[in-house]
């Protein structure tokens, strides 16, 4: 008797190994990124390379506001002169709904 047999493979199976292959090769271009990163720098340290000969640095910005300025010079900050106006409670608000005649 000839006995023929069906492989079925399940769609969650199928999402595993696709998930998993995803993972590896991740995995292996990662590795590879570092690999290649600290042989690139050994190889500079060894021939005595600067990567950064050529480049440009610019200078550190720093913006700092009136009063910070004012801080740091050892001044008290100044105060607006505008006169202080009372914050009176807010008044409820009356809203009036009409209905839809239908």
């Amino acid at each position: 008797m000839i006995t023929t047999q069906l492989l079925y493979i399940d769609p969650a199976a199928t999402s595993v190994l696709i998930t998993s292959l995803t993972a590896i090769v991740v995995a292996v271009g990662a590795s590879a990124i570092v690999i290649w990163r600290k042989l690139k720098k050994k190889v500079d340290k060894t021939l005595k390379i600067d990567p950064n000969a050529n480049k440009e640095v610019e200078e550190e910005l720093v913006i700092l506001d009136e009063d910070s300025e004012q801080a740091e010079a050892g001044e008290a900050p100044e105060k607006d002169n505008a006169p202080n106006e009372e914050e009176a409670p807010a008044e409820p608000v009356t809203v009036e709904v009409k209905e839809k005649a239908e």
